[in-house]
């Protein structure tokens, strides 16, 4: 980095923090600490939970699963915009009449202690991992730039987060969110230019996006239905509801930034405003990673993209063998740049047959390039066993790296950083809210005083960054991250969102017998993840069908269950 990344990459990163953290520095109570004072509009509650959802990890690996798988990815958020009206029809004038500060004090209203815990309890699982994974993104980028070692720069990466977190509270998590939104979005936008300005001259935009069509990269609706892809229009329309509906309208990272509106009219406009935005903001990530794969159709890529491995690797005993494929990769990279531009000589020429022959070598060729990315993983796994070979999270950072010009490589990296801030400080602050509410303060220190609440709330925010620091360190272990942080979802979303849609429309199911089969489905769920290879949309599905279906039965065969006394304290 120069200079003037440093210059760039500091600058904004430290006003932004700067700004949310001395706005917001003092919370007056424990309750505006971990819901701020209720006095946000739509726009800023919007931006805020696009930024909570769009992590460093978005910004990292969704550009690599393009590059990789091309843009069926976009399928997943097609149920989002329908969980927005949902959400807002349904789950924000219920939590705004029983004036929660988090979601799961609703289920013991509605059901009995118990249940919120199950709810919390899941909840704080399932995002203190994968805050976790939102953690080790950002380090990855620090590691490969810096050249410092990945683990005890995760731990620093986790500290400054966790600071910041702690200082600012719930409403500086929200204000500082608006301007890293804005950061992000600008980032990406100046990325895809740079990236279409440095395609070689004859290539056209136009062009470009035919490149990438032949090589099948277009590819962003399927309509066939398998429940093993992972990624159609119909596991996205009812898989993606489902996550999105649980994550929204369920998880406290998320119900945490719209419950600071100033009125259900704000936190609904904010709703339905990312509910808008959200499909063509990952849109254009995805297609930014598209370009990315077209650049690198004239431009020799890294036959393997963590270049930090490759280091390694020649320091082995398998270093000749890894550099007799990097020559062949350089001839086939070769040859496959002359069958790109008979390729699009053929689509000038309007010869369709020409055109699908020319299309089929170009295939043809990239299969041949597959295959010796293959062995080269191979010869890494000889020369060092155990180690991850996957490096689709490497690709878009090492295109900035090598080809981004000075300034733009610094405002890049502001981008990943502003995205991991954003998503951490979310995630960190709604596990610790929940933590306090859910479980301290209902539990064990119900007469506490407002001062230990605060004290507690910002201990637990402190733990649980612990925790996520600690997961970090296996996040290596995974295969893509954007897709490991959904699958870790998809195992207990379902559950969750079942839960509250019995306590939303089903009023004759009581406690016991959601609580029942909210267990049965969640051991399920995690049996068939273990043991199936079921596409992973589809547990937020079998999750929460389940626990409608097996409350139902149970609320018929059980003992009739009293009704709830209201809950006190909580």
């Amino acid at each position: 980095m120069t200079l003037l990344d440093w210059l760039v990459l500091i600058g904004t990163t430290a006003f932004i923090v700067g700004w949310g953290i001395w706005k917001n520095r003092k919370a007056a109570s424990s309750e505006e600490y971990m819901r701020g004072a209720r006095e946000l509009k739509w726009p800023t509650i919007g931006l805020s939970v696009m930024a909570t959802q769009a992590s460093a990890i978005t910004f990292l690996s969704v550009p690599g699963q393009a590059y990789e798988d091309g843009m069926r990815f976009v399928q997943f958020y097609f149920g989002l915009p329908i969980a927005m009206i949902i959400i807002s029809a349904v789950f924000v004038p219920i939590y705004y009449r029983l004036n929660v500060i988090t979601a799961y004090e609703y289920l013991e209203s509605r059901f009995d202690l118990k249940t919120r815990l199950l709810g919390a309890f899941l909840f704080l699982i399932q995002r203190g991992l994968a805050a976790g994974i939102t953690i080790y993104a950002p380090a990855i980028i620090l590691s490969s730039i810096l050249g410092w070692p990945l683990e005890p720069t995760v731990v620093v990466m986790g500290a400054v987060v966790i600071l910041y977190t702690v200082a600012g509270g719930s409403k500086a998590v929200s204000q500082t969110q608006k301007q890293q939104m804005i950061v992000m979005m600008g980032g990406m936008v100046v990325a895809a230019v740079v990236i279409v300005w440095r395609l070689p001259e004859h290539i056209s935009f136009g062009k470009a996006v035919d490149v990438a069509g032949a090589f099948g990269r277009m590819n962003v609706v399927s309509f066939d239905l398998d429940v093993q892809d992972r990624y159609n229009f119909w596991s996205g329309i009812t898989g993606g509801l489902f996550l999105s509906l649980s994550y929204f309208g369920t998880d406290q990272s998320q119900v945490g930034r719209y419950l600071t509106g100033r009125s259900i009219t704000e936190s609904r406009l904010g709703l339905l405003f990312n509910g808008v935005l959200k499909i063509p903001m990952q849109f254009l990530i995805l297609f930014v990673g598209i370009l990315v794969f077209v650049f690198y159709q004239f431009s020799t890529p890294p036959l393997l993209f963590n270049e930090p491995l490759r280091a390694r690797v020649q320091g082995t005993a398998q270093a000749g063998e890894y550099a007799a494929l990097e020559a062949k990769w350089e001839q086939v990279q070769t040859g496959k740049r002359e069958e790109v531009e008979r390729y699009l000589a053929a689509v000038d020429s309007g010869d369709a047959s020409a055109e699908s022959t020319a299309r089929e070598s170009l295939r043809g060729s990239a299969k041949a390039a597959g295959d010796i990315r293959k062995e080269a993983k191979a010869v890494v796994t000889r020369a060092l066993p155990g180690v991850e070979t996957k490096d689709s999270d490497y690709i878009f950072i090492t295109f900035v790296k090598r080809w981004l010009p000075s300034g733009l490589f610094g405002l890049l990296i502001a981008v990943i950083l502003s995205a991991a801030m954003s998503s951490i400080a979310s995630e960190l602050n709604a596990l610790g809210s929940t933590t306090t509410v859910d479980f301290y303060r209902r539990v064990f220190r119900r007469d506490a005083s407002d001062q230990n609440v605060l004290v507690a709330s910002k201990l637990f925010t402190v733990f649980w960054g612990l925790v996520a620091v600690s997961f970090a360190t296996f996040a290596s272990l995974l295969d893509n991250l954007i897709q490991a942080v959904n699958i870790l979802g998809s195992i207990f979303y379902g559950t969750v969102l079942g839960i509250f849609l019995v306590a939303f429309f089903f009023k004759r199911v009581r406690g016991h017998a959601v609580f029942i089969a909210a267990v049965i489905s969640q051991a399920t769920v995690i049996g068939l993840f273990l043991m199936s290879d079921i596409g992973y949309l589809w547990f937020n599905v079998i999750g929460c069908t389940l626990v409608v279906v097996l409350g139902l039965v149970f609320q018929a065969v059980l003992p009739r269950q009293p009704e709830p006394l209201p809950a006190t304290g909580a």
